[in-house]
């Protein structure tokens, strides 16, 4: 199948529109990685994850919590950069962040971080589910991937808890992902 790709401003556009638009590091005021390791495509799995913290509902808040999680994970959990490869943020508008990205390996899920693609939505979702909007844009977020041939498209879609003993990535969001 041939697809035509567009770039613009930096990003990467299916001209089909199943990409949805990724706010880059640079945009959302990331700190350099103190290392990284390149990660082969396409990967077989995409591992779900909840911040377990702070919602955000304004693009400069989002990029703020975003910033103290990539803080967090490096000062006190002394990572070479964010954990995540995406995060997505807000209710109705949506923010997807790029941590790591699609090429880098993750720090996300023990055993799976050379083989993953990690998306946390932000805020904690043990009694509550993200946004439909929020939900719609993780999906399409995976099915971009797939597109770009970043993921295989006989993915398998787990928690973070079927990696690691963790309530991640919530009761109800877990619930959710079965069903993806």
């Amino acid at each position: 199948m041939n697809q035509v790709i567009l770039f613009f401003a930096g990003l990467v556009v299916l001209a089909n529109g199943q990409c949805p638009t990724i706010t880059t590091r640079g945009q959302w005021g990331a700190r350099p990685p103190t290392g990284s390791t390149h990660m082969g495509s396409p990967v077989q799995n995409v591992v779900i994850h909840h911040t377990a913290g702070a919602t955000c509902s304004t693009s400069a808040g989002c990029a703020a919590e975003v910033r103290a999680i990539q803080n967090m994970h490096m000062n006190s959990n002394g990572w070479a950069d964010i954990g995540y490869s995406f995060l997505i943020g807000g209710s109705d508008p949506v923010w997807i962040y790029e941590g790591r990205g699609w090429n880098k390996v993750g720090a996300h899920a023990p055993g799976y971080n050379s083989n993953s693609i990690g998306i946390s939505f932000m805020g904690n979702y043990m009694t509550s589910l993200p946004s439909a909007v929020a939900l719609s844009m993780g999906r399409k977020l995976i099915t971009c991937g797939i597109s770009l041939g970043k993921i295989t498209s006989s993915r398998r879609i787990l928690g973070h808890r079927d990696a690691v003993a963790t309530a991640c990535p919530g009761d109800r969001l877990y619930n959710e992902i079965k069903n993806w």
